[in-house]
């Protein structure tokens, strides 16, 4: 069994669940959708209804860990209600290209907007090199050690965000109405393919509260503080993305928001002058470092539960004495996003599993139907998902309506990712050959 340390309480899953979440996607993404939908009130609409869609998420990932306040959370979750080679392919598609890809672009984005402030003449890989070792280091050091690091950051991001929001509002000059109708909207069919367009990019801002669920095996009471962290920093998340889009909108208007990609910098340019961009880069920067620290502190769990399930490398599963963390699983993981930052393809890669990583959303709220069917009458939860079935269902709807949309607009990019995907099945069967050999 684990032999981590409960350490963490409410504050941490909290900070833990933001962060995962607020990457640099909010200060870059607005502008793809106001693009599509070119209004007021159809832009923050849609970032309200994406908010929907990942609060519906944290309710059921809530009950998800009352239900099963397991090692490794949605691992453990698709390995219960299914089977374990379900399980086994999304913890090797999580170590192969979702978390290691997204870490290596997210430490690169880093790396420039760190030099942008600093003008450094270094190359951006090594600076991306460099703070992903300090971050392996500061995991390896124990779970309160990356959880302190982890809060700070996201701490120093909220405060950051609010400060964009104030400028906004206060100092902007010739503010745009928000209320008002804008460009003409898409009209019809029209509409619907620029709703669903701009709900693709939404949907992947929203994304990453379901990370904190790999802590359960380190939260003191995961029942009780897993799933008021998820409700709780999900709800936080949606409150500071409108907050940014109302304040987008006011300062630059739809079709300024729409004409910029980087719309945090030109709002802030606007509203403070020069020194907006530059303040922007540091926002940025520590975005995007707070979002690599969460990364490094909750996946390296699913390699760690695989390995005790006897389907990885047993080396995996060592815990420190010392730091009671499980520092090879840690130290892969922060060796794996390395070398794809060196290899300078984890932008590609990334594309690879944007449809893979929305059909394993799917499956693990699917878990729910099947833990609801097998639960006793008289077994205490302690918290059940509002509105289910129906809120479960339309959430599995929106999780395949989104792997249609990514199919159907880049469909190379999704076959090769589902060919990753897919090679987890020999490399189970291997792993599984391997145990049964062993135990006989």
């Amino acid at each position: 069994m684990s032999q981590l340390a409960r350490r963490l309480g409410l504050f941490d899953a909290t900070m833990i669940v933001m962060g995962g979440i607020i990457g640099s996607g909010i200060f870059i993404n607005p502008y793809i959708v106001a693009r599509q939908l070119r209004t007021p009130a159809l832009i923050l609409s849609a970032w309200a209804v994406g908010g929907v869609v990942a609060l519906t998420g944290g309710f059921i990932w809530a009950e998800l860990a009352a239900r099963r306040p397991l090692l490794g959370g949605q691992y453990a979750y698709l390995r219960e209600a299914f089977h374990p080679s379900v399980a086994f392919i999304y913890g090797w598609t999580l170590l192969v290209v979702i978390q290691t890809g997204g870490m290596a672009a997210v430490a690169v984005t880093f790396a420039r907007y760190f030099l942008d402030v600093t003008h450094l003449e270094v190359a951006d890989g090594i600076i991306a090199i460099l703070v992903l070792a300090f971050l392996t280091l500061i995991n390896c050091l124990g779970v309160r050690a990356g959880s302190m690091a982890q809060n700070v950051l996201m701490s120093m991001k909220i405060a950051a965000i609010a400060g964009i929001v104030i400028c906004g509002i206060v100092f902007a000059r010739g503010p745009h109405a928000v209320a008002t109708a804008g460009l003409p909207p898409p009209r019809s069919w029209d509409l619907l393919k620029a709703a669903g367009a701009a709900l693709t990019p939404i949907a992947f801002s929203y994304g990453g509260w379901q990370t904190s669920s790999f802590m359960s095996a380190e939260l003191r009471d995961p029942r009780r503080d897993l799933t008021r962290g998820l409700l709780i920093g999900v709800l936080g998340v949606v409150i500071l993305y409108l907050s940014m889009n109302f304040v987008y909108i006011r300062v630059l208007g739809p079709g300024g928001l729409g004409a910029t990609m980087t719309p945090a910098s030109t709002a802030m340019q606007i509203a403070i002058g020069s020194r907006g961009a530059n303040i922007t880069a540091i926002i940025i920067a520590v975005s995007t470092l707070g979002f690599l620290s969460q990364g490094m502190l909750t996946a390296p769990r699913v390699y760690f539960a695989m390995a005790e399930d006897g389907l990885f490398f047993r080396s995996v599963a060592f815990v420190s004495k010392r730091t009671q963390v499980p520092v090879v699983a840690i130290s892969l993981q922060g060796f794996l996003a390395i070398i794809i930052a060196l290899s300078g393809r984890y932008e590609q890669i990334l594309n690879y599993v944007i449809s893979s990583d929305f059909i394993f959303f799917g499956l693990t709220a699917s878990t729910l139907f099947v833990f609801r069917r097998r639960a006793r009458t008289d077994q205490k939860v302690g918290y059940l998902v509002p509105g289910h079935p129906w809120t479960t269902g339309l959430f599995i709807a929106a999780c395949a309506l989104i792997v249609i949309g990514t199919v159907s607009s880049h469909p190379k990019e999704s076959l090769v990712g589902w060919m990753i995907l897919a090679s987890g099945i020999p490399v189970y069967l291997y792993w599984r050959h391997l145990g049964q050999r062993v135990k006989t």
